[in-house]
Formats: structure tokens, sequence, C-alpha cells
């Protein structure tokens, strides 16, 4: 067998209301790249990236579960908390805890209701 190679992996992440998901991730800290028909590709850094599709499904949508793996995670929850999203964005957001599988991590839905766990290995 050849040795097949990758570069990267992204996944759909589904939308209830597209312009909200957008400002939502934006205010986030992602930036918002090329936009076509109803999908838009945001990305975070070098090695991050996801696809907001204008669609959504809610069986999908409470059901999908992003991991974020940051160099700190208290830095973004405190970002959450200081830009307000929360309120702004009507989601929810956990404090930072220590894991016994050994991350620290905090949980962050987004408007549609996909589940992020953002954290960092402790």
């Amino acid at each position: 067998m050849a040795l097949l190679s990758s570069q990267q992996l992204k996944v759909f992440v589904p939308a209830r209301d597209y312009a909200l998901s957008q400002r939502f991730y934006r205010a986030l800290g992602f930036v918002q790249e090329d936009e076509v028909g109803n999908v838009t590709c945001f990305r975070h850094g070098a090695h991050c990236a996801f696809l907001l599709q204008d669609f959504y499904l809610r069986e999908l949508a409470e059901n999908l579960m992003l991991h974020l793996w940051v160099d700190d995670a208290d830095g973004w929850w405190q970002h959450v908390h200081d830009t307000g999203l929360g309120a702004q964005f009507g989601v929810s957001c956990s404090a930072p805890e220590d894991r016994p599988w050994g991350a620290r991590d905090f949980t962050l839905h987004d408007p549609s209701g996909v589940l992020w766990r953002i954290g960092h290995p402790l």
C-alpha cells in the first residue's frame, strides 16, 4: 500500500441562523475567509479551520461536538466573558475545570447548539 498523506480535515458546522452564527464566530476570534454560496470558511491560526454551513438539522447540531486545543484555555474563557458572548448571542459557557483525562477545558455552545470543548493539556 502506498503511503498516503493528508493536509487538512474540516468539519461542516450547521447554522440555524447563518448571519448570527457568522457574527458569533467572528466575535469568538475566528477569521472569516471565503464564502461560497451557503458555506463560509472560518480559520483561527495556521491549523484550525471549519466550514460554517447555511443548513440546520436540530438532531445534527445538538449532537455535534468540536474539540479546540489551545495554549491557554483560561485566556479563551476570559475572552468569552469579556466580550459578553453569552448575553450577546444567548449561548451557555461553563467555567474551566481540570479534567481527569489530563486537560483543563470549558464548554461553549454556539447559537445553533453545537458544543465546543476548548482546552489545553495539564
